[in-house]
């Protein structure tokens, strides 16, 4: 099994949002997105690890952000797990496997994934040590622009990258930060049975609802404006997941079913 192989199936183990597009897009491409969405998978799961303790997390996190700076045209796998060895085995298998996520990309664009993966890192790492802690619509927007707006605006360079396709950049933001908001309802309960609320202070469900869909009409003018294309096709999926699980738990679901999940995609498709 080729190491792009390899990745689509640890791809679509931790992520049905983001596997049907990833799945469609044209080579290099495909290497290029999956190599961006599995490293900052990678991290993501070192942030959200249930048994390791804050000050662990943002360590590890610096960690790999300090080894994804060393990158080079010459860096091995193994060089991007350097003084990691003692969480081998505390991290999941996309976590460990960081640094073939990193070397899966085109040699061309590698490095402003590598740089956009470790920015992430140490502002996870920040959050860790601060423990989540949100009081106001600006530690709301700080958060979400740390772990998805910036992804929005890494997703406009892989566009451009790939066909020339110039997006705006505040709304390729909120697109990311979209995605976010509704990924925070949705994992809300979850979220403060581990003490963590990412709601500002006097915020309701409703509130961090509008919050949602304001980023999301971002998102969608976003969209909206990209040629049709792969970039298209790719962003329209995960945006039509995003409307149709807020509706979704606005009507009091946990979250949507798979054969939601399936014509939602249809949808999107058509």
């Amino acid at each position: 099994m080729n190491l792009c192989q390899s990745a689509l199936e640890v791809l679509q183990a931790t992520s049905r949002t983001f596997y049907i597009p990833i799945s469609r897009l044209p080579p290099g491409l495909q290497e290029a997105v999956a190599a961006a969405y599995l490293c900052m998978r990678a991290i993501d799961e070192v942030e959200d690890h249930p048994d390791l303790d804050s000050r662990t997390k943002a360590q590890i996190l610096r960690r790999m952000s300090l080894n994804l700076q060393a990158g080079s045209a010459h860096t091995a796998p193994e060089d991007l797990a350097l003084g990691l060895d003692s969480y081998q085995n505390l991290l999941p298998e996309v976590s460990q496997r960081l640094g073939d996520w990193a070397l899966l990309a085109p040699p061309d664009i590698a490095p402003r994934i590598w740089d956009a993966t470790a920015a992430m890192a140490d502002r996870m790492a920040y959050w860790a040590e601060r423990q989540w802690r949100i009081e106001t619509k600006t530690d709301l927007d700080q958060y979400t622009f740390s772990v998805a707006g910036a992804v929005g605006l890494l997703l406009s360079d892989l566009w451009a990258w790939h066909d020339g396709s110039q997006t705006n950049r505040a709304q390729a933001i909120g697109f990311g930060r979209g995605l976010q908001a509704v990924n925070i309802l949705r994992n809300h309960g979850e979220d403060r049975q581990r003490g963590v609320s990412f709601f500002p202070q006097g915020w309701a469900f409703q509130d961090l609802c509008q919050y949602a869909r304001y980023n999301l009409d971002l998102g969608e003018q976003y969209t909206k404006a990209l040629p049709p294309g792969p970039a298209l096709n790719f962003c329209k999926i995960p945006l039509t997941l995003a409307r149709g699980t807020l509706e979704a738990l606005s009507l009091g679901k946990a979250k949507l079913s798979r054969s939601d999940v399936l014509a939602l995609v249809n949808q999107a498709t058509r």
